[in-house]
């Protein structure tokens, strides 16, 4: 039966990573051949699945009462589930030839494809106590990726994302308790879980946990002021900082975020309270900031980092408009920040791995050296900036008209903050276009006569990437009318 699925396609890839390191396989091609036969298995499983759509759930296992770890296909595991299987074999595949020359191979690969059941185990958890319990599973298997390289800039990173995410977790937690003590379920329920008029005399406790909560699961979100780890985390190989800034960890922190604000608190509980100001308050500071950073970084996958941190505050902008329509652009820029930024990242791996080049200052005259790798990163980049076709307009279109209808002021300020971070990111993708494609009128290009664009292992999948954000920006119809249907409870 179909249902049987749902627990496969989460165990599948993290039983069968483990098989990586020992299996008698000599020949590199080999070996990945197998790693990308698991993905793509797993992934055909996961859209079989979720074609299949099941109404049951399935318990995995049950501690006590109403702590178990559950899955279940709903609208929000759909977009999450969909998303993550399309973009892992693509990113696999990638890999491959990024880490050719790295050392420790095959534990990188296990330890990344045991991230990819994970992830699907957030996905589809069918209440927060299993969300919460992969959500941990997940910062335990991407610290060894994080520290790959075992420099000291690597152990550093590593520490400090332990240190980010235990503290993050912490906070979270309490959320989790609370919830499971005093909702009526510890299902995610569309509408949330709480009776307002339980906590009528003790309203601003409720709030208080939420805004910590938020917090806490904010932190892979990499809200402001628990952003630090996500530039830091920027040493680990471009698969991994690609899988971290556009795939797994802080799209596991925006999900976990929309689950706890629309499926377990509710948003009609929250809406209009100083809990509801003081998480928009934080998320826009948190747009303009990421900008800002990233306009004067001069590192190419710092700069990007930054970038991350401001968009992933656009989506939790629109979880705190807490409105249908707030849902509905949240879940447009969950989706389209993922391909820009996952194409720009790897457009940056591709330098990087071609040139040994780190810092934007030393791009000058890539653009003509390298066509299809800085083709593609400016269609990112536009992308990224909201131009009018592509992804990124489609969903920050949607944002901007749920913050004019909410009829909340802060929410208007809002609107001034992606107009702002709209421009600061014009400058801060338009400095490298302009120096790859046009350097100073003395730029020797005998310095770079080297510089070539990498072959179709890397170009193939950015070229898909590129491919789903025109199509994401001319034809998202038919995307929006599933998020709106999940934005009003009906999937």
């Amino acid at each position: 039966m179909i249902i049987y699925l749902l627990p496969i396609t989460v165990l599948f890839p993290i039983l069968a990573s483990v098989l990586i390191p020992v299996v008698p396989i000599k020949s590199r091609r080999g070996i990945t051949w197998f790693i990308e036969a698991i993905v793509i298995v797993n992934s055909i499983l996961v859209w079989y699945l979720l074609w299949g759509s099941p109404d049951q759930s399935f318990t995995l296992f049950k501690f006590t009462g109403n702590l178990s770890v559950t899955f279940h296909i709903d609208g929000m595991a759909t977009v999450f589930a969909g998303l993550v299987s399309f973009l892992w074999p693509l990113a696999t595949f990638y890999s491959f030839e990024y880490m050719k020359h790295e050392e420790h191979e095959r534990v990188f690969f296990m330890f990344y494809t045991m991230t990819y059941g994970v992830t699907l185990g957030i996905a589809m958890s069918s209440n927060i106590f299993s969300m919460y319990f992969f959500y941990e599973l997940l910062t335990i298997v991407t610290t060894p990726l994080v520290i790959h390289t075992l420099k000291k800039e690597a152990v550093d990173a590593a520490r400090k994302y332990i240190y980010y995410s235990m503290g993050g977790a912490a906070f979270a937690f309490i959320g989790m308790v609370f919830i499971i003590l005093y909702g009526t379920t510890a299902d995610f329920t569309y509408g949330g879980v709480l009776a307002g008029g339980t906590f009528a005399r003790n309203i601003n406790v409720l709030y208080l946990i939420y805004v910590f909560s938020f917090m806490g699961f904010g932190v892979k979100a990499a809200i402001w002021p628990v952003c630090g780890w996500l530039p830091k985390a920027g040493v680990a190989p471009t698969p991994v900082t690609a899988l971290l800034h556009a795939v797994a960890v802080v799209k596991s922190g925006a999900f976990a975020v929309m689950r706890l604000t629309y499926y377990c608190f509710g948003a009609d509980l929250l809406r209009g309270s100083w809990a509801q100001y003081t998480v928009m308050a934080f998320s826009i500071f948190t747009i303009v900031y990421g900008c800002s950073m990233a306009v004067k970084e001069r590192h190419l996958k710092r700069r990007l980092a930054y970038s991350t941190v401001s968009n992933l505050s656009y989506i939790l902008f629109g979880v705190t408009i807490m409105t249908p329509l707030g849902l509905v652009g949240a879940l447009a820029h969950l989706v389209a920040h993922a391909f820009m930024k996952i194409t720009s990242f790897f457009c940056a791996g591709a330098i990087m791995y071609k040139t040994g080049r780190n810092y934007v200052y030393e791009l000058d005259g890539f653009g003509r050296k390298m066509p299809k790798t800085f083709a593609i990163f400016t269609v990112s980049a536009f992308a990224l900036m909201g131009v009018p076709g592509l992804a990124g307009f489609i969903s920050k279109y949607n944002l901007a008209i749920a913050a004019v209808y909410s009829d909340n002021v802060l929410a208007y300020i809002g609107v001034g903050a992606l107009l702002c971070s709209a421009i600061l990111t014009a400058i801060y993708m338009f400095t490298i276009i302009i120096r790859a494609f046009f350097p100073r009128d003395d730029f020797d290009y005998e310095t770079i006569k080297d510089v070539e664009d990498p072959n179709y292992i890397m170009i193939l999948p950015l070229t898909i990437f590129v491919i789903v954000i025109f199509i994401l920006g001319l034809h998202p119809q038919p995307l929006l009318d599933m998020f709106v249907k999940i934005a009003v409870g009906n999937l």
